[in-house]
């Protein structure tokens, strides 16, 4: 059987990789793979510090995920030779103020709620466990299974896993072919066809802009800005993961530090603004004091793929052999193991993972209201 995948970054590549694992013949094309959203990712594995009200099957969905990450990573390195970043330091969420404090005491009891295991500090007990926090913080919560990994360093070894397990990686944008109503394959920019006998997109927000891709496939996915700063320093000045209500920062290994991120509803604009910078520095250094030592190695901003309900679509189109894996919004990099393992199941015509009916690409078109 012959797969294409339109899309490499983390998404398209553990599809890619997975898929070819079972056989399957595959052709991944990109640009640039590794690139997109994926680049600009804080590699967060947090699906209990940044669980929402409202969301609890995006919140089983990323829990299955998160739970798959060690032996994901054990076995992408073995296949890659490349490591992934990741690390096992947990999440602190903190409270500047009485305001941020009463959110925390509601955000406690929700995850208490779902079943989540957390445990709710004073100001006294955040201090302890991070003595780089702001004295005048006032209570925290302990998120201490979540995780990270570096998306760079992750993409990094996906590309050596998907090129050291045989697939074809064409470095070019693709446009999808349709023949008959079903796919036939894509067909790259130098106008080189290659037939495929079904085609998956995990083009992020730039899926609606696949050249072929029929009307009635079109996911309503749209671009969501995020700002990121890279800070460097001899050590990191945590060693969680610290969370405010406007900011996080992500300690990593070699002693940088990222700070994000902005969410703006702003189309296709990259540009890094001044206003976001300051913005992202002073929360910043409002929670950790001493990041206002650190160099400013980075400023980028990349786009997330947005979707109306912020769970992505992952499953079959109405169109024969057409598979959708896009709209991961926040999530892409926590749930690429679990996204993959769905993608390669629909290929290899096994049963869906249980939960995955849930982001099935066409439950906006049930939601439409019936015309008169």
């Amino acid at each position: 059987m012959n797969v294409a995948v339109i899309g490499g970054g983390v998404i398209g590549l553990a599809i890619a990789w997975r898929a070819a694992q079972q056989g399957l013949r595959v052709t991944l094309a990109d640009p640039a793979p590794g690139g997109g959203a994926s680049r600009v990712a804080a590699g967060m594995l947090a699906p209990v510090g940044e669980a929402h009200f409202g969301e609890s099957e995006l919140l089983q969905l990323s829990l299955d995920s998160w739970r798959l990450y060690p032996r994901f990573t054990d076995e992408l390195q073995s296949v890659s030779g490349r490591p992934s970043g990741y690390r096992e330091c947990g999440t602190l969420l903190v409270a500047r103020d009485a305001d941020d404090n009463a959110s925390l005491a509601r955000e406690y009891r929700f995850r208490v709620a779902e079943g989540l295991r957390v445990e709710r500090l004073s100001s006294r007990e955040c201090l302890a466990l991070e003595p780089g926090l702001a004295p005048s913080i006032r209570g925290g919560i302990l998120a201490a299974g979540d995780h990270q990994v570096d998306p760079r360093l992750l993409a990094a070894a996906l590309l050596a896993a998907c090129e050291r397990s045989g697939v074809d990686v064409v470095r070019s944008r693709a446009s999808l072919l349709v023949s008959a109503g079903r796919v036939a394959g894509v067909s790259t920019e130098e106008g080189h066809d290659r037939p495929a006998d079904a085609v998956v997109i995990a083009a992020g927000c730039w899926t609606p802009l696949v050249t072929g891709l029929p009307a009635e496939a079109v996911p309503p996915v749209r671009p969501v800005k995020g700002q990121i700063l890279r800070l460097g320093g001899a050590a990191p000045p945590a060693q969680r993961v610290i969370r405010g209500l406007d900011v996080y920062l992500v300690p990593r290994a070699d002693g940088s530090v990222v700070v994000g991120s902005t969410v703006e509803e702003r189309g296709f604009d990259t540009a890094v603004t001044a206003g976001a910078v300051y913005g992202l520095l002073r929360d910043a250094r409002e929670l950790l004091p001493d990041v206002a030592e650190l160099e400013l190695v980075e400023v980028a901003a990349g786009l997330r793929p947005g979707t109306p309900d912020n769970a992505p679509l992952i499953g079959a189109t109405s169109v024969p052999g057409l598979i959708m894996a896009t709209g991961h919004y926040r999530n892409g990099v926590l749930l690429a193991p679990i996204t993959a393992e769905i993608v390669a199941a629909l290929l290899a015509g096994r049963p869906a993972l249980p939960g995955a009916v849930a982001f099935a690409p066409d439950r906006f078109a049930k939601l439409a209201p019936v015309p008169a």
